[in-house]
Order: structure tokens, then C-alpha cells, then sequence
């Protein structure tokens, strides 16, 4: 009886820690958006930050390099479909296409138009964010990915099938690579 009552203590005093009104939020978000700044001055549960003190401290922009390329890894594993630009199934540009779009940018649609849109960027010199452009089956930009920082890019290759992760510096990459492009 005393175990028992000891264990309903327990579950209430663990239910009153969870109740604080608190949700997590994921990072990144895909859709940018504020971040209510939260500090409890007491060991009491504390109430949610006012509207007011949304984004006030150190919020970053709503569209960042990072997000867009979170955004992106969060696609990892989608299918590769030629033509593709949804979850369903993506082909590379439909890939930064839609990606891009969850952000409010809009990005042309094929490989050839992005290599020509925004600012080029040397590959020393490259963010998260950045499109990577590879000539693969033709000449000029026939392939493009998404850099995501270090020398990882994420792309929709068709090749195992997959939307994944892939490294810059891999052989097959390197002797491809003609390029990269930041977009505003």
C-alpha cells in the first residue's frame, strides 16, 4: 500500500513537470516563423513568454542557409522520380525547386535555369544553402545538389533511388563539380 501510494506521488509530482505549457520546437523549422524566448525566474512552472517576447532575443531571419538546408535533409530517404517535385518522388531540380518553396522562394524549375540564377559562389567559400551544379550526363550543368555544410551536399540523384547525403570530395563528385550558386 505504501509502494502504491508512493508511486502516485511520483506520477503527479512528474505530471506537474510536464504541464508547464512548454512544447519543443524541431530544428530547423521549415517555414521559418518566431521563437517564444522562455526564462523561468523561480522553481515554480512559469507561464508562456507574452506575445511581445516573441522573436525579441537573437531570432535568426526566417529563411536562413541553415533552415533551407534543414528543410532539405529533412527529405532524406524520399524517393528519386524523374520529373518529380513533391515527396512522392523528386529528380534533383524538382528537389531544390520544392525545397526552396517551402522557404517563399521561388526557384526556376530545371537544372540549366538554377545554374543561372542567383550569385556564384567559389567552392571555398561555400554555406549551407549553396547549390552545387555537376555535369554528369551532358555537357554544362546537368545535376544539381544542395550544400549543407563541410563538404556534404544533400541532392535526389538517380542512382540508388533515394533523396541522401553524399560528399563533395567523393572522386565522382569532384571530377563533376563546374559549380555553385547562392540564391537570395
Amino acid at each position: 500500500m505504501r509502494q502504491t501510494v508512493s508511486l502516485i506521488a511520483l506520477a503527479l509530482v512528474a505530471a506537474g513537470c510536464a504541464s508547464t505549457g512548454a512544447t519543443p520546437q524541431p530544428f530547423p523549422r521549415p517555414a521559418g516563423g518566431s521563437v517564444a524566448i522562455h526564462r523561468p525566474t523561480s522553481t515554480t512552472p512559469a507561464a508562456p513568454a507574452p506575445e511581445s517576447a516573441i522573436g525579441t532575443f537573437g531570432s535568426p531571419p526566417a529563411t536562413t542557409g541553415y533552415a533551407i538546408a534543414g528543410t532539405a535533409l529533412g527529405l532524406r530517404g524520399a524517393p528519386y522520380r524523374n520529373g518529380g517535385n513533391d515527396p512522392s518522388g523528386f529528380d534533383c531540380s524538382g528537389f531544390i525547386w520544392y525545397v526552396f518553396a517551402q522557404h517563399g522562394i521561388r526557384v526556376p524549375r530545371t537544372v540549366g535555369e538554377q545554374f543561372h540564377t542567383g550569385t556564384s559562389v567559389t567552392s571555398d567559400a561555400l554555406e549551407p544553402g549553396d547549390l552545387l551544379f555537376f555535369s554528369t550526363d551532358s555537357p554544362g550543368a546537368s545535376h544539381v545538389g544542395m550544400a549543407i555544410g563541410g563538404v556534404e551536399f544533400v541532392h535526389a540523384p538517380s542512382s540508388r533511388g533515394i533523396v541522401r547525403v553524399e560528399r563533395l570530395t567523393a572522386s565522382y563528385w569532384a571530377s563533376r563539380y563546374i559549380g555553385a550558386r547562392r540564391l537570395p
